[in-house]
């Protein structure tokens, strides 16, 4: 382990994330004003997700959408659950700000894989499950490849490609390329979906392969 991946990256993440909530709360006290009055409570939404180790964290976002279900108890399909304001959040990554609070608490870093749902982990194949050799990060270089717009293999290979080559100058190419490609709004989504369809492989293939 290289002594920016041990000391280097964490002092950077603590000095990141500290300064920009300071900066940015005046930005955040507005998000969170115009997500409770058009959504209600509660205003951050709360999800448990995988770490570094695949150990499970609690993820921070600001809500982008309503929990809207159907007449069988189903939650509607993101696209329709997903409001105008929260198009506009995600449009900015704004809706992504509370993770600086994960970054604060050890749970993420500033730059690395992004953190994916639970169920996802019986579907990795081997190399895949290497992304959890590192924190997730609010950020990382799938993102600036191409975001949601990507294809998943393409994303866990550029995750791959981020384990093994990790160091502070990647890191700040990656900052500096997600506040550019953040500014232009370049890959929110894939054609034809909301927000990034779920990654599907059959249950049980993937551990070994």
């Amino acid at each position: 382990m290289t002594f920016y991946r041990k000391y280097g990256k964490r002092t950077l993440d603590l000095l990141c994330a500290t300064l920009a909530l300071l900066l940015l709360s005046p930005v955040l006290a507005v998000v969170a004003l115009c997500v409770r009055i058009r959504l209600g409570s509660p205003v951050i939404f709360r999800q448990m997700r995988p770490g570094r180790g695949e150990e499970l964290f609690p993820l921070f976002k600001f809500r982008t959408m309503t929990g809207e279900h159907d007449a069988a108890g189903n939650l509607l399909p993101d696209s329709r659950r997903l409001v105008p304001m929260g198009r506009l959040l995600r449009r900015a990554s704004v809706d992504e700000l509370p993770e600086l609070i994960n970054v604060i608490h050890g749970e993420m870093s500033l730059v690395g894989p992004r953190p994916l749902l639970p169920e996802y982990l019986q579907r990795y194949t081997t190399v895949e499950r290497r992304r959890h050799e590192m924190k997730p990060g609010i950020t990382g270089w799938a993102q600036v490849k191409g975001r949601n717009s990507t294809t998943w293999e393409k994303r866990f290979v550029y995750d791959g490609w981020y384990v093994e080559n990790c160091s502070f100058w990647l890191d700040v190419k990656i900052l500096a390329l997600t506040l550019w490609k953040t500014l232009k709004g370049e890959g929110i989504s894939q054609p034809g979906h909301a927000t990034m369809p779920e990654f599907r492989r059959p249950a049980g293939r993937g551990v070994g392969d």
